[in-house]
């Protein structure tokens, strides 16, 4: 972790573990089974699971898949966001819709470093903890705020029309994982 993110992580601290079990409740209870939002809900569970398997990983191939795994699950998850969700954030929410693409683009970002650095070093590590840290206050920004606003405001047929994109732009990315 570079001094500049260490700083801002001091300045910063991320939302409590309690903060993001309440919210991720509080976004499950918004949901609909199968809606958009539970298909984004229950990626971000996966990704969650591919962090700790990257985390978990003790040798150096093992290591490199589960980052192959995860930053597959990243990239396609993020694309389906911003083809399908965060156009409709533009409407009264474009300093939401901005943030969340300036995260997911500097994970993209972050992802390719990490593919830089040996599996095996400490440098790896705290990267790959950086990024799960920065993906996590993501998540929980979706899932307090930003897309609970969506659920509240958008009209049933808008919301079906998400649904069926969002599923159909994660089709897509589907195929490799």
């Amino acid at each position: 972790m570079s001094v500049l993110d260490r700083i801002v992580a001091a300045v910063t601290p991320p939302e409590s573990e309690q903060d993001r079990i309440k919210a991720r409740q509080r976004a499950r209870a918004a949901a609909a089974p199968g809606d958009w939002l539970d298909q984004i809900l229950h990626h971000h569970e996966q990704i969650e699971a591919a962090f700790a398997q990257a985390q978990a990983a003790t040798d150096a191939q093992s290591r490199t898949q589960a980052q192959r795994k995860l930053a597959a699950l990243l990239t396609g998850h993020s694309s389906a966001e911003e083809a399908v969700i965060y156009p409709q954030l533009s409407s009264g929410h474009k300093t939401h819709m901005a943030m969340a693409y300036e995260e997911q683009q500097a994970a993209k970002v972050q992802l390719a470093l990490l593919e830089t650095l040996d599996p095996l070093s400490q440098d790896w590590r705290e990267k790959l903890e950086h990024i799960r840290g920065a993906v996590a206050h993501h998540v929980y920004e979706e899932e307090n705020d930003r897309f609970l606003h969506l659920k509240e405001e958008l009209p049933p047929p808008d919301q079906d029309r998400m649904t069926a994109r969002y599923r159909e732009e994660m089709s897509r990315y589907n195929s490799g994982l």
